[in-house]
């Protein structure tokens, strides 16, 4: 049994309203991909009679379910690697040659997902810079799905996560094997902070970021959320921070504060001065 169209609709309009993340009108099969895992453990025969559920019925546990399904939580460690050669050739070294009497460095690690984007910039610190022990270094992850935040802290990964882009001496040094699954060490680990935080939504307090890595993330968005998130990065970013999006992602027509800057073979952008 196939979704209903009023069905859908309330589930953009749901989704939407809850992430402002579009969903488009030809992504019913999207849906019912995402969804169909909460099936027998929530006791419904199909994801039609799911959603006829949710949309009788105030917020509850379930639509918290349906949101962190439905969004879109791909991630790997070292994702596209030119960001983080970048970062460790040009970028780190710059901005903690800028920062020696503060001694502080922040970066933010925005729609984290299960977090191999925030500890692979942890290694990259440990691996590369290690003068940062005796900085106050923080790097912040953050994303609106509960489920994958807490998987993110367990920090407990499977063979083929940890084949997904991360160089075996990295795996040999930062894991230990615990039954089939890989798990991070507590040195990696205790550099990250996790936190519940929709970037629809107004941001909290999180002080002056240094390197801000929002990929893949604008893309689910329309234009004036869009808008609106860059001009909350604006406040964020430090003057002479960078921003990193997607390689498909722009600020382009929806910003005329940042500047596009190129290291090696990739785009980041920073404030215009």
């Amino acid at each position: 049994m196939g979704i209903s169209r009023p069905e859908f609709e309330y589930l953009r309009k749901f989704m939407r309203e809850g992430s402002a993340i579009v969903l488009d009108e030809d992504k019913q099969y999207l849906a019912e991909s995402r969804l169909a895992p909460l099936l027998i453990p929530e006791g419904f025969p199909s994801v039609q009679k799911l959603l006829e559920r949710m949309r009788g019925g105030s917020s509850s546990p379930l639509h918290r379910k349906v949101l962190d399904a439905m969004t879109n939580n791909e991630t790997w460690f070292y994702r596209d690697l030119a960001p983080y050669d970048a970062l460790r050739t040009e970028i780190l070294p710059q901005i903690i040659k800028r920062r020696e009497v503060e001694r502080r460095l922040n970066i933010w690690s925005a729609a984290s997902s299960s977090g191999q984007e925030a500890y692979s910039l942890s290694m990259l610190l440990l691996e590369h810079f290690p003068g940062l022990s005796s900085w106050k270094v923080q790097i912040l992850a953050t994303d609106i799905s509960n489920a994958v935040l807490e998987r993110a802290k367990r920090a407990c990964y499977s063979k083929m996560e940890v084949n997904r882009g991360l160089p075996i001496h990295l795996l040999a040094k930062y894991f230990t094997r615990s039954g089939l699954e890989w798990q991070l060490s507590e040195r990696v680990r205790s550099m990250v902070t996790f936190r519940l935080m929709n970037l629809a939504e107004s941001w909290p307090d999180i002080g002056s970021i240094d390197v801000l890595m929002l990929r893949n993330v604008l893309i689910y968005f329309d234009v004036d959320m869009k808008r609106q998130i860059l001009a909350r990065v604006e406040r964020v970013l430090s003057k002479d921070g960078v921003l990193f999006l997607g390689c498909a992602e722009t600020t382009l027509n929806l910003s005329d504060r940042f500047e596009r800057v190129q290291y090696g073979a990739v785009f980041c952008y920073r404030l215009c001065r």
